[in-house]
């Protein structure tokens, strides 16, 4: 036996962190735990920010977070966790975006951050310390990165542009 792989170590670790805070955060959406509003209350909220339907973007959202979240926590079919998570929190930048970008004024430097780091491991790959190594790589072939990351970039934009046009009406009546 080998000794310790710092560099497989270090992605474990990244893997674990990241993917169980975007777990967490995808439960309050989808389930109500830690004090989220589970589908019902994301619902409203995603039709108060402007998404449409709202049902299917609290879904979305939610999925994309605690399905992408417990994947690269595992480090199973990173590619496709990885680009999940990143284009849900596209859509949480992009709501947040008009109040600049520190966090502490409501900007998108938090979930841009898990964004980045999701997309990043997804594009570094799991290490050797997950389960994707553990079944031969089958869920993390190199056509999958490009193909996962191409579907999720698509999406957000349909998604984040579709708020956007949405949204020029409303701000045009006042």
């Amino acid at each position: 036996m080998g000794c310790v792989n710092r560099h497989d170590l270090g992605l474990l670790v990244l893997r674990a962190g990241t993917g169980a805070v975007l777990a967490a955060h995808g439960a309050q959406k989808l389930f109500g735990w830690f004090g989220g509003g589970g589908v019902e209350g994301t619902t409203a909220a995603m039709e108060a920010m402007g998404f449409h339907p709202p049902k299917h973007s609290a879904l979305a959202a939610g999925l994309g977070e605690a399905g992408g979240g417990a994947l690269l926590a595992l480090g199973l079919a990173t590619p496709a966790a990885g680009a999940a998570a990143a284009g849900a929190m596209a859509g949480a930048v992009a709501v947040h975006a008009p109040a600049g970008f520190f966090a502490q004024g409501g900007g998108y430097e938090y979930p841009a951050f898990l964004g980045f780091t999701a997309a990043a491991i997804g594009l570094t790959g799991p290490g050797r310390y997950s389960v994707d190594h553990a079944t031969g790589h089958v869920f993390d072939q190199p056509w999958m990165v490009a193909l996962a990351f191409a579907g999720s970039a698509a999406a957000a934009a349909a998604v984040v542009g579709r708020r956007a046009r949405a949204r020029v009406p409303e701000a045009e009546e006042f």
